[in-house]
Order: structure tokens, then sequence, then C-alpha cells
């Protein structure tokens, strides 16, 4: 039989994704959890794998298209199995004329039964004869009456392509709320959509506004889909969470110190650069562990209180801004951290990321001042609790014990969503983030 393949789950809060590019095409083989094709998430291309080995018979979505989660994309023929590509061609036969049991469709054996809200038939076997193994087996899975569908094929049969259509619609209608007959009737179309009802697709809060003013000697650029996704969920969480920010300057002059000390011994030894990222690192999830609150979600009428900590963190690529996530961040050594920002980075930026890169994020650190940077306001993460920025490391002068110094100064600048926390529980986390970056000096160790 083939193998159904659906548009993966993205990441929290993601529901739909754009086809990048088909890795495989129809007719290719293609090895159990081979790359199969590579899907734009939240601001990224990540490869999807094969659930199942065989061949590639049908792709449903072309490249470009945006899907919901749970369609189906592709089917894959299932080495051994007797089902080819063309087997919905060889169901004619079967199905070209409705048989007898058809007709009396309205008998006892036949009658319909509501299981969850969908319509199944009480009697598996009385749909032998008049749709092929392959429709049975996918309507019997799903619990879907083959009867209750239009079909699309010849004579008007029943495809497993309308069974997966049916699924589809099956599980789009399951996330609606129920609604009383009152309500349907005030559910008619109107002349303008309500202020509060959800945009479509071609109505992403990205597109409406005031329209751009456009001189004969100007360029249109089209927006780009990894552009149009990272501007409307920037959109979303602007406008649905309630930013709240503040700063403070560190003094890092002994972590500068330390770097400067051990950045050839620390390259020569383990092949990549020591920067100031995996001190930024270490130094917040020591805060995550002192103030919880931080390394939470919001969940509309409940906080979800995250027990591991992953640091997202934000990184440019050419194709835009994307958060790949380092898991379990309070199990790594600054070694650790250095080894793991730096493989995220460098896979980001040749967009070679999975998904299990991009999911699971419970707050985000943000190196702004490698662009040069001394104050910014950066946008949550949603549903992160926070977003936390580093900004330029810049001497200037300052005042230590009565005295002037130049020191090397770095401001750290954190967002946050005031319905989880006040600013009482993030000053506690930024101040904890700077007592732990100060303490750094040329005698710590770093394994």
């Amino acid at each position: 039989m083939a193998e159904v393949v659906l548009m993966p789950q993205l990441g929290e809060s993601v529901t739909e994704g754009t086809i990048g590019q088909w890795l495989k095409k129809v007719g290719d083989t293609v090895e159990k959890y081979e790359s199969l094709l590579e899907v734009m998430t939240d601001k990224v291309n990540a490869e999807v794998p094969a659930p199942v080995g065989g061949t590639v018979s049908k792709i449903l979505v072309k490249e470009g298209q945006t899907v919901g989660v749970g369609t189906p994309i592709c089917e894959i023929a299932v080495s051994g199995e007797e089902e080819s590509p063309s087997s919905e061609a060889q169901e004619g036969p079967e199905t070209a004329q409705p048989s007898q049991s058809q007709a009396n469709s309205g008998s006892p054996e036949m009658a319909q039964t509501h299981q969850e809200g969908v319509e199944v038939s009480s009697n598996g076997d009385s749909l032998r004869g008049r749709y092929s193994p392959a429709v049975r087996r996918l309507a019997s899975e799903n619990h879907i009456n083959p009867d209750t569908i239009d079909g699309t094929g010849a004579k008007g049969r029943v495809t497993r392509q309308d069974i997966l259509k049916a699924i589809s619609e099956q599980r789009e209608s399951a996330t609606e709320p129920a609604r009383t007959p009152s309500q349907e009737a005030q559910a008619e179309p109107s002349a303008a959509p309500s202020p509060t009802s959800s945009p479509s697709a071609n109505e992403t809060p990205v597109l409406q506004g005031a329209p751009a003013v456009i001189d004969p000697e100007d360029e249109i650029v089209p927006l780009p889909s990894v552009r149009k996704v990272i501007a409307e969920r920037m959109v979303r969480s602007k406008t649905t969470v309630p930013h709240a920010w503040l700063m403070m300057e560190v003094d890092v002059s002994g972590l500068v110190a330390l770097r400067e000390q051990l950045k050839e011994e620390f390259k020569a030894k383990e092949g990549i650069s020591l920067t100031y990222v995996p001190f930024m690192l270490k130094a917040v999830v020591q805060a995550l562990k002192a103030v919880p609150e931080m390394n939470a979600q919001w969940n509309g009428d409940s906080i979800v209180m995250k027990k591991r900590i992953n640091i997202g963190m934000a990184t440019a690529t050419d194709r835009g801004l994307i958060v790949p996530v380092i898991k379990n961040a309070d199990e790594k050594s600054l070694v650790g951290l250095a080894r793991s920002s730096q493989d995220l980075v460098k896979r980001a930026r040749n967009g070679r990321l999975t998904m299990d890169d991009l999911t699971g994020g419970t707050f985000t650190v943000d190196n702004t001042g490698a662009i040069g940077t001394v104050l910014t306001y950066p946008i949550i993460n949603a549903p992160e609790v926070g977003i936390i920025t580093m900004e330029a490391i810049v001497k200037r002068p300052v005042v230590v014990q009565d005295m002037v110094a130049i020191r090397s100064m770095m401001n750290i600048c954190i967002s946050f969503d005031h319905r989880v926390v006040d600013g009482a529980e993030a000053g506690k986390f930024v101040r904890i983030v700077k007592e732990n970056l100060e303490a750094v000096g040329p005698s710590t160790s770093i394994y």
C-alpha cells in the first residue's frame, strides 16, 4: 500500500508550512528517515525525513505552495507491498457499478452511527465489493464512511484521493468549536469581515495597513515566503504579547581579558573560535535556574513552567532571521555550549537545520552586538516569556571605587511578557545574568 506523508507539525503554534524543494521526485526510491523534501518553517528551510522506505509514487503539493499541518503532501509506495503508484487506475472495475447492497444502503445493517462527530458504517463488511481495498482500508482507519463522499473518479467512484480530502476536512472541522443553531444563524456571510475574525491566508496582518506610495522609478520586490513568515510572526507577537523592557550595563573587562588569554589555545585545541556567546549562554542558564518564572510559556488561561532549559539563538542568515535551539543547555559545559552554538549557526546559514533544531525553545538569546548595536528592543519569540540581547562591548570611562577607569562595558536588554512576569522577576533575572558575567576573570576555568 502507499504511505501518505502529511505536512508535519513544524513547531509550537505553527499551523502551516511552505514546500521549499522536493529532494525526491516521482519514481525515486527513498530510504526510511532519508530526507524527502525541504519545508519552510518558522523562518528556515527544514528537511523532512521519509517515514517509510519505498518509492515516491505521488507528489500532491507543488514547490512554493503553502498548506496546513496534517495536509497530505505526497505518497510513498512501501517496499514489498503489492500496491503500485497506478493502483488508483486499477480501482475502476471494482467500483464502476454500484452493487445491490449500495442500492439498499438504507437497510438496518447499513445504518449510520455517529462516533465523535464522524459518520461511520456499523458494518464494515458491507463496504466490500463497492470500494477498492486501498479506499476501504484508508476509510476504516480514519472512521470515514465512503458512502457519504462524492466520488471524483470514473462514473463517480470514490478514490483514495477523495478519502484523503475527507480526512483533511475532518481535521479542520475538529478544530472548530461547536455552534448552536442561533450561532449558525448569526454566521451568515457579511459584506465585510468582522474586526475580530481571523485573517485569511491572503489577508494576514502583514498585508494590511496603508498602501505604499509608488513612484515611476521605484522597484517593487515581491515578498519572499520566508520574509512573509517572519513579518507575520513578528506582527502577531507584537500585537498579542504585552511587551515590557529593561536594560542593565555589565562590566565585562574580566571576560574580555580571559578570552584574549585563551582564544589561540582554545582554537588549536577545540577547532572552533572562543567567542563571548557561550559565556552569555552560561550566564542565562544560571539565571533561568534562579528565576524559573522566566523559563515558562503563556498558555491562555494558564502558565506552563518548563522543566527543560532549551535556549534559542537568534541567527541572521541570507534567508532571514531564524532561531535554532540548544536543547538541555543546563547540562552542557561552557565548551559544550560553544560547540553547540557554533554548529547550529553554521548549519542555519547553510540551510541544513532539522525540525528538531527549530523546536522546543524555552528562552531566546540574541547577539545583536555582533552588528555593533549598543541598545535594542527585541520582539519576544512567543509563546516564550522573554528574549535577552547582548550588545556590543565598548571601552569607555566608568567610575570604579570613586576613580575613573577605562573598562569594557556591555549592555544587556530584555523584553518580557508582562502577563507572566513583572519587572521584579525580570529585573532579578537580568541582575543574575550581569553578576555571572562580571564574575568571569583571567582565573576562570572554562572546562
